[in-house]
């Protein structure tokens, strides 16, 4: 790319380091390498056969035009009983907007927030994606520095003494990718009630991965009445019902943000997908428990790669409650020289770990965390089982 030909806002930005490990294991695969791949945040199941049906009814239905460009009001509907069902929250229709993808969502609400030189607090670790998009929209991020003894969460205290007054949102998720944590109601209550004091400070709330949780309800901090009116709530399709080709997301906010969503998004994509969103329906409108099955796929492999990643001399690691990840510390590493390649960064661990192991994950920094890579459990327990083998043998050379 001729970086002097585009814009000063796409050089501010950097390439997402999940698809750049993903694409160059891609490309030793290519070129016969046997590469275990471990990168992408994306369940390893098929799309329910009752969602399926659903999209080619659609089909044969005609839904083949253009819908509202929040959405079709029956999706919005089924999102707004969602809400009620599962998360104790009320939302009306006209809250509600409909995107491709969650990703496009969370961009809605921070090109509605941020102006420039506006700052928007990130705790650390974070989505890859989070960070980019604050620049883009010309904001500044404020990071809140966490590690693997507190599970990867901020305390309420650390999130105050990061507001200021250019602090314009807070944006965070919940369960987190990539540590796989997620804030309990008492921690959510104490962040709550240090927000009120900030009516201002908008709250993102990326609940994507609320269904993959395995040891506790999900709370989203919108159920605290004191701040449910500054709080944008983020969910999708992608990880609970096996989506991710299918971008749909979802935002339910106040009523200024919802429509501010609706004014952008109609200037830059319109409507999502008209069949996915018909099928989304369906999804929405079927019990939980029934797609369950694939939480508990994912717990066994979690349990599973824990006592393996145990194993692996140089890591620090802790148990996940939620998502399908692990964020292992592997500072033990940093500054070290191994068949004379020096680690300076998670960055170049990941990329040792793919070269000698032909074992791809990603490196931490991107996510806030030079310290720490993220591993997918997103794959068969046979592939996390060589993996691992693969990582300790190699490991093992250097201690």
């Amino acid at each position: 790319m001729n970086m002097s030909r585009v814009s000063d806002r796409l050089n501010r930005l950097s390439y997402s380091q999940t698809f750049v490990m993903s694409n160059k294991a891609r490309d030793m695969k290519a070129a016969g390498i046997d590469v275990i791949s471990l990168t992408l945040g994306e369940p390893d199941f098929d799309v329910p056969d009752n969602i399926k049906k659903a999209a080619f009814d659609a089909i044969n239905e005609n839904y083949s035009h253009y819908s509202p460009v929040p959405g079709f009001l029956e999706l919005r509907k089924a999102i707004v009983n969602k809400l009620k069902r599962d998360n104790n929250l009320e939302y009306k229709p006209t809250q509600i907007c409909v995107a491709n993808g969650a990703k496009q969502n969370i961009f809605n609400v921070l090109a509605a927030l941020v102006n420039e030189g506006d700052e928007v607090i990130l705790p650390a670790p974070y989505w890859v994606s989070y960070d980019e998009m604050v620049k883009i929209n010309g904001g500044v991020s404020v990071f809140i520095e966490t590690n693997i003894d507190t599970e990867f969460k901020m305390t309420a205290e650390q999130l105050e003494a990061a507001i200021t007054p250019k602090t314009k949102a807070v944006l965070y998720s919940s369960p987190c990718n990539p540590s796989g944590s997620y804030y309990t109601r008492e921690e959510l209550e104490k962040i709550a009630n240090v927000m009120a004091k900030y009516p201002d400070v908008v709250i993102i709330s990326d609940e994507i991965y609320e269904f993959i949780n395995y040891d506790g309800e999900h709370v989203s901090i919108a159920e605290f009445p004191q701040v449910f009116n500054q709080t944008a709530v983020i969910n999708g399709m992608s990880k609970a019902f096996a989506m991710t080709g299918w971008r749909i997301g979802y935002s339910a906010c106040p009523q200024w943000l919802a429509d501010a969503c609706d004014k952008l998004q109609g200037q830059v994509t319109s409507g999502a997908n008209t069949v996915a969103q018909r099928a989304s329906i369906v999804g929405l409108e079927t019990d939980p428990k029934d797609y369950y099955y694939m939480v508990e796929s994912f717990e066994k492999r979690r349990n599973l790669v824990y006592e393996l990643l145990k194993e692996v001399p140089g890591f620090k690691v802790n148990l996940p409650k939620a998502a399908f990840y692990f964020f292992p510390d592997i500072s033990y590493y940093l500054g070290k020289t191994m068949d004379g390649v020096e680690i300076k960064d998670s960055d170049d661990f990941a990329m040792f770990l793919l070269e000698k192991a032909h074992v791809a994950s990603v490196g931490g920094v991107s996510f806030g965390d030079k310290n720490c890579i993220r591993f997918s459990y997103a794959a068969s327990e046979a592939e996390l089982r060589e993996a691992m083998r693969r990582i300790k043998e190699l490991l093992e050379k250097f201690q």
